[in-house]
């Protein structure tokens, strides 16, 4: 409990953190702690993984009425992940006091979610989307709200929940205490704080940049036609324990999964069109252990809180530097050693500098050599293609699956008709 005893914490509190392997406040948490029990209102910035959670886990924990069953305290997060891990947080720092989290998210009944908000919770974890669903629905009342919690801000400002996130605040009462946690302070998020905080206290204690020593950053320049054989080749030569693997599209992650399952890998596949059920059970897959490499989005590259991550592979590079630092950041945590890998071809190799030169790092490439024995592709595409030109005619917006006698005539169907993408 070193560090802890200047808050005066229960016994119940601090057992619980005994528990949990707390001994001393991260840097975080000793900065902004003194100030959120004075309940002032606080600006964090610090990088993923840094115990922004606790921050507000034991607050609630210590401080709200644990026989009131109104909802006294609202945290927002941008992605549903997000909030199931943060719920999670809070009820094990809770767990020998009266105060429950629930998270309320989209994506699956809200029928469940009602019933439970009925029976009284003081800790609301939501998703901006589903929160005004309740609200509008009058399932949720602020009316009692002490506490706001705007998680991730500069996520939520990305994905595009900002009015969202303004409009619930309309609906708190003004004397409440806001709590705002980013990993980095564009405009909007300084705006924002100026509207509706109070003479918040600013706390810096790490930003958001990928100066982590314990992170090897590596790349492996490829010919793009090599880009699955050179991810085959890395993964067969290097065996990582733990890896998520970044892809720039939906349809690349449903491809990638069955390519990698297909190479004798255990793995599954991420993004935000599969079903709350299926996203649960890989994140349940992946933190479990029963597969080892995750292929996602960079919808998994924020608030994901996996601490035994070796490897991070960008099979596609990011767009912009920002994302290269929170696709980063789900490794070497808690001062473990990780590998950071990008495939990069040769018209990335620009993309590639820029990223070194905004987040001040360089990286070094590696060597591998190819495997020529990847399993051949099982993975087809759906449409046909003849001599490398589409059924579909311009003007078309999808092929319907029957071809009129025109098309017939123009495009007869041949052998190896289906191309592999």
């Amino acid at each position: 409990m070193t560090g802890f005893e200047r808050l005066d914490l229960s016994p119940n509190v601090g057992r619980a953190l005994k528990e949990m392997g707390f001994e001393k406040p991260t840097d975080i948490q000793a900065e902004a702690m003194p100030f959120v029990f004075q309940q002032e209102d606080i600006i964090g910035q610090a990088k993923t993984g840094t115990g922004k959670t606790a921050v507000f886990g034991i607050y609630f924990a210590q401080t709200l009425d644990e026989k009131s069953r109104d909802t006294q305290a609202i945290v927002l997060a941008p992605t549903r992940e997000l909030a199931v891990q943060i719920s999670d947080e809070i009820n094990r720092i809770a767990k020998y006091t009266g105060i429950s989290a629930y998270p309320i998210y989209g994506g699956k009944s809200i029928r469940p979610q009602i019933e439970r908000i009925k029976k009284g919770v003081q800790v609301l974890v939501c998703t901006p989307g589903r929160l005004l669903d309740h609200i509008d629905r009058g399932t949720v009342h602020l009316l009692n709200v002490k506490c706001l919690v705007i998680d991730e801000a500069d996520r939520m400002l990305d994905m595009g929940f900002i009015d969202d996130v303004k409009k619930i605040i309309s609906y708190i009462p003004e004397d409440k205490q806001t709590l705002l946690f980013s990993a980095t302070m564009p405009r909007e998020i300084l705006e924002l704080s100026k509207k509706y905080q109070k003479q918040p206290q600013f706390i810096s204690v790490s930003r958001d940049e990928v100066t982590i020593k314990h992170i090897e950053h590596v790349f492996i320049q490829i010919d793009y036609r090599d880009r699955y054989r050179a991810l085959y080749s890395y993964l067969k030569q290097a065996r990582p324990p733990h890896a998520i693997v970044f892809c720039k599209t939906k349809s690349t992650v449903n491809r990638l999964s069955n390519e990698v399952r297909n190479w004798g890998f255990k793995a599954e596949g991420l993004h935000g069109d599969m079903s709350q059920a299926k996203r649960d059970r890989a994140m349940w897959n992946f933190r479990s252990g029963k597969i080892n490499v995750l292929i996602a989005t960079d919808l998994a590259a924020r608030g994901l809180d996996i601490s035994n991550i070796t490897h991070v592979i960008n099979f596609n590079l990011p767009d912009r530097h920002v994302t290269y630092t929170h696709r980063v950041g789900r490794t070497g945590r808690a001062g473990k050693g990780g590998t950071s890998v990008s495939l990069v071809a040769s018209d990335e190799m620009g993309m590639l500098g820029d990223i070194e030169r905004a987040c001040n790092l360089t990286m070094t490439e590696k060597k591998i050599k190819l495997d020529m024995t990847m399993p051949k592709s099982r993975f087809k595409s759906k449409r046909p293609h003849v001599g490398g030109r589409s059924y579909v005619k311009a003007g078309r917006k999808s092929y319907s699956g029957k071809r009129s006698y025109s098309e017939k005539k123009q495009y007869p169907r041949r052998r190896g008709s289906y191309r592999v993408d």
